[in-house]
């Protein structure tokens, strides 16, 4: 089966380094799981709201950084998409977008490291890698 991203999808990507945003094209058709953008790139403002989250405003944290590659539209955040709805307990289905997105990369010239292997060893969800929807351009 092959997957195409919605409106929703293509509109996050405005904004994304246009050689990011033909990685998350390519893994799309490419993928064995549908996905979804979450979130592109980002203003500051938007980042430092999301930092707030877990310190100075409820909810769990779900960043670490003020100084995220999304600023800049260097990162994109990818969700398993099931039954019109998010599905963040899928392990395989974000391996799937894992194994598309690297390809993709690497096919396209384009050297992406993930949330769920920082350092690029190719082992994903080691101690402290567990950023799994989190893909950005390699500095």
């Amino acid at each position: 089966m092959t997957f195409t991203l919605g409106p929703k999808s293509r509109e996050r990507l405005k904004g994304v380094d246009p050689q990011l945003a033909a990685v998350v094209m390519r893994a799309i058709e490419l993928t064995t799981t549908d996905f979804t953008v979450i979130e592109g790139a980002r203003s500051k403002e938007r980042q430092a709201e999301l930092y707030a989250q877990g310190r100075t405003k409820p909810g769990p944290k779900v960043t670490w950084t003020m100084n995220s590659r999304h600023i800049g539209g260097h990162a994109v955040d990818l969700g398993v998409w099931k039954d019109g709805a998010i599905d963040w307990n899928d392990t395989a289905g974000y391996k799937a977008i894992y194994d598309a997105m690297i390809a993709a990369g690497k096919e396209l010239g384009v050297p992406i490291r993930a949330g769920s292997d920082w350092d690029g060893d190719g082992r994903r969800c080691e101690a402290g890698e567990s950023d799994l929807p989190h893909f950005e351009i390699k500095r």
